[in-house]
This record gives C-alpha cells, structure tokens and sequence, in this order.
C-alpha cells in the first residue's frame, strides 16, 4: 500500500479489525519508509460496475462518490455515519448483485431517494433538488408539500 505522505510503495499492517457493520475490514499501516501511521479499509467488490449518465456517458461505479454525495445531503442533519454506511453499502450490494454490468444513474438516484426518505426528509428534499433539478422556489415547496403529506399519511 503506497503511504500518502511519502509514496512510498511499502507498509506494514499494525493492526486489523473489522468495521461496526461488518462490511469492511479497518487496517492500521506504518509506513517503512518515513514510519508514518495511516488508516485503510478493505471492501468486497463483487464485480465491476459501469455507471450510465443520463448523457450516455459511462464511468466505473465509485463508492466514494456515493457516500459524498449522501453525506452531503445528511450536512448538519442529526444522522449518525453508521447509518449513512448502511446505506450506501446496501446501496453498492444492490448495485453489484443485480447481475447488470451497467446500471443507469438514474437507478442509483432512486436508491438513494428511496433510502433518505426512511432517515432524514431533510436530506431527502436536499437530495431531490439536486436529483431532481429544482430550479426555482416553488420546485421546493411542491415536493416538501408531497413529503409533508407522506408522513401525515403514514
């Protein structure tokens, strides 16, 4: 594993545990180089995954990408990043196990809709005028108004 303070090419693992939700494995590292002390994960990709843009073009799936973008919509909302790594891990296992080698963005968006619509319908509306391109004030209004009348419902 390459160090990020030095690039050099050789560590050692000092330590090794599992993560909360057993999706991952959390390694310690000390570089051999410049004796620097950094953290990886391990994950399990069960294979690799093509995004399709709504503009046709085409890009690896990224997890990183995922979790940014719904820790972004969960910013100052009371919602624990355990619970925002069940999501996108589910959402990745989803994504991985529907035996599609590629998988339209706008599949993965609902997803992440569907899924922030059961912590926080904060994020959600936040999410959704990304997702859905509000453009003006009363694009908010309209979908929180349906958000509102969900949760009165159900």
């Amino acid at each position: 594993m390459r160090c990020p303070f030095c690039a050099h090419d050789d560590s050692q693992v000092k330590d090794s545990r599992p993560t909360e939700d057993s999706t991952s494995i959390r390694r310690r590292r000390q570089c051999s180089s410049c004796g620097a002390r950094f953290t990886t994960f391990e994950r399990v990709q069960l294979r690799e995954v093509t995004v399709v843009k709504s503009n046709d073009r085409r890009e690896p799936f990224e997890r990183s990408k995922l979790e940014q973008s719904i820790s972004l919509a969960c910013r100052k909302r009371d919602v624990p990043h355990e619970r925002i790594e069940r999501l996108v891990s589910g959402i990745q296992r989803q994504v991985e196990t529907a035996g599609d080698a590629e998988v339209a963005s706008q599949r993965i968006g609902e997803m992440v809709m569907n899924g922030l619509r059961q912590i926080d319908s904060v994020a959600y509306i936040r999410f959704a005028s990304v997702y859905r391109d509000f453009s003006e004030a009363r694009d908010f209004e309209e979908f929180a108004s349906t958000v509102q009348e969900a949760a009165k419902g159900g």
